[in-house]
C-alpha cells in the first residue's frame, strides 16, 4: 500500500479451435480458474444514463475522506508504511493469488475511466495506514473486479508466497462480510504471516481491501496494520465516503 480483470466461446468453432491447438476435436479445453470464470460471468451493468454528467476532478477530490472524518490518532500520511515492501512484495505460483499480491502492493485494482483522487492516512498508534481512492469508472468494469474479488476466498483461501525481505509467508484470504454499501461492493481481509528466521517471532500484516461501486463511480480502500487493524476504521471510512460521493454527485447533477 503506497502513499500511494473475458471470454465468449462459440460452439460452432470448438472443433476448429481444438484442432488448431493440437487437441482432438472431441477434447475439452483446459478448465479456467474459478476466479477467472466468476469474472467472466459477472453481468455487465447498464451504462450510466445519458443525463448523468461525468465525474469531474473537483468532485473526485471533494468525495475523499480526511483525517477529521476518522478522528485521533489518524493524520495525513508522512510516507510509505514501514511494512509495505517487506510483506507485500512477494511471489507465488498461483496466478489469481499473484494478481492479488500485486494489487495489494501497487494499490491498482481498477483502471480509471476518467478523473481520480486519492488520500492516505496514518495511525501511528497502531502502525496502520489507510489509502482511499475515488475513481470515475464504468459499472461493468467495476462489477468484473467485484466478481474476481468475490471468488478469491475460494481460489486463494490460503497459499504461500516468497517475499523479498521476510522469507516465506503464509497468506490467508477471507470475505470481510461488508454489506449495504453503495450499489455493489466486495471486501476481503488478507492476513500475511512471515518469519524472517527460525529464531524470530512471526510477523502478521492484516489488510482490508474493499471496492464499492456507486453508480458508474468507484471507491477503493486498502487499510493495513501489523497485527490487528484499528477497530471499525474500514467501515467508518466507507460509510462516510459512500455518502459523500453520492452527495457530491447529486449536487453536480442538480447544477448541470
Amino acid at each position: 500500500m503506497r502513499v500511494t480483470v473475458s471470454g465468449l466461446a462459440v460452439v460452432g468453432l470448438l472443433a476448429v479451435s481444438a484442432c488448431a491447438a493440437g487437441r482432438p476435436p472431441g477434447a475439452s479445453a483446459p478448465e479456467a480458474s474459478p476466479a477467472a470464470a466468476a469474472e467472466r460471468a459477472a453481468p455487465a451493468s447498464p451504462a450510466a444514463s445519458p443525463g448523468t454528467p461525468a465525474l469531474t476532478p473537483e468532485q473526485a477530490q471533494s468525495a475523499l475522506i480526511g483525517e477529521a472524518d476518522l478522528g485521533v490518532p489518524w493524520t495525513a500520511s508522512s510516507g510509505t508504511a514501514t511494512w509495505h515492501d517487506g510483506l507485500l512484495k512477494a511471489v507465488t505460483g498461483q496466478p489469481d493469488c499473484q494478481r492479488l499480491l500485486e494489487a495489494l502492493y501497487t494499490d491498482e485494482l481498477l483502471q480509471p475511466a476518467g478523473p481520480q483522487a486519492v488520500t492516505t492516512l496514518d495511525d501511528g498508534d497502531d502502525n496502520a495506514q489507510l489509502r482511499y481512492q475515488v475513481y470515475a469508472s464504468r459499472a461493468a468494469d467495476v462489477n468484473r473486479t467485484l466478481a474476481w474479488l468475490r471468488a478469491l476466498p475460494g481460489t486463494c483461501g490460503q497459499f504461500s508466497a516468497q517475499t523479498t525481505a521476510a522469507g516465506t509467508e503464509t497468506v490467508q484470504v477471507a470475505d470481510s462480510g461488508l454489506t449495504d454499501l453503495g450499489d455493489a461492493r466486495q471486501g476481503l481481509r488478507v492476513a500475511l504471516t512471515a518469519k524472517s528466521s527460525p529464531d524470530d517471532d512471526p510477523t502478521t500484516l492484516t489488510v482490508d481491501i474493499v471496492v464499492v461501486r456507486v453508480g458508474d463511480d468507484a471507491i477503493v480502500l486498502t487499510a493495513g496494520a501489523l497485527g490487528t487493524l484499528p477497530p471499525d476504521a474500514t467501515r467508518q471510512a466507507l460509510d462516510i465516503g459512500v455518502q459523500r460521493l453520492a452527495h457530491v454527485r447529486e449536487q453536480g447533477h442538480a447544477q448541470a
